[in-house]
C-alpha cells in the first residue's frame, strides 16, 4: 500500500536567501514563491497532522518557519495549523486554556474561529456602511450596474 501524500503550506517568517533554500530543499524538495516567502511541500504520512509533524522535525531547524498549514481542507472543511510556540507563550496558553477547563488545542481553535467570526462580522459591517454610503449619491440599479461593471473588469475576472 502506498503511503499518501499531502500538500503543506509554510508561511516563513522572512524571505529565504538562495543558500537557505537550496539547503532546504537538499532534505526535502520544496517549491517556492516569487519572493520566497512562502513554500509549498508534498509529504508522504497517514495523516494531514503526521504530515505537518513530519515536516516540522525535518525542516525547522533549516527555515525560519511561521506557520505550517495544510493546503487543502479536510472532509470537514477545515484547513489543519502547526503553530510552534516560544515556550512562555506556550505556558501561558496553556495556563488559559485550564483555567478555561479546555485541552489546549482545542481552547486554540475555539478563540480562532471566534477571532475569524469577528473579523467576517467587522467586514460585513464595513461593507454594509459603504454600500450605504454610495446609496446616498445614486439609486440601487445604477450601484448594481457599475458594480457589474466593475467586478467583470477586475483583474482575474472572467472575460463576458
Amino acid at each position: 500500500m502506498t503511503m499518501p501524500h499531502h500538500a503543506l503550506d509554510i508561511t516563513l517568517t522572512r524571505p529565504l536567501t538562495p543558500a537557505e533554500l537550496h539547503q532546504a530543499t537538499r532534505t526535502m524538495p520544496l517549491a517556492a514563491n516569487h519572493d520566497a516567502t512562502h513554500l509549498l511541500a508534498l509529504v508522504p504520512a497517514k495523516t494531514p497532522s503526521k504530515a505537518l509533524n513530519r515536516l516540522r522535525t525535518q525542516i525547522s531547524s533549516l527555515l525560519p518557519i511561521d506557520v505550517i498549514t495544510t493546503h487543502y481542507p479536510d472532509p470537514s472543511g477545515q484547513i489543519l495549523l502547526n503553530v510552534d510556540f516560544p515556550p512562555a507563550t506556550h505556558t501561558a496558553l496553556q495556563a488559559t486554556a485550564d483555567g478555561a477547563g479546555q485541552p489546549l488545542h482545542l481552547y486554540l481553535q475555539l478563540a480562532l474561529h471566534r477571532a475569524l467570526a469577528r473579523h467576517a462580522s467587522a467586514e460585513a459591517d464595513r461593507l454594509d456602511r459603504a454600500v450605504q454610503h454610495l446609496l446616498t449619491g445614486t439609486t440601487a440599479p445604477h450601484l448594481l450596474t457599475a458594480l457589474g461593471r466593475a467586478l467583470t473588469h477586475a483583474p482575474g475576472a472572467a472575460p463576458c
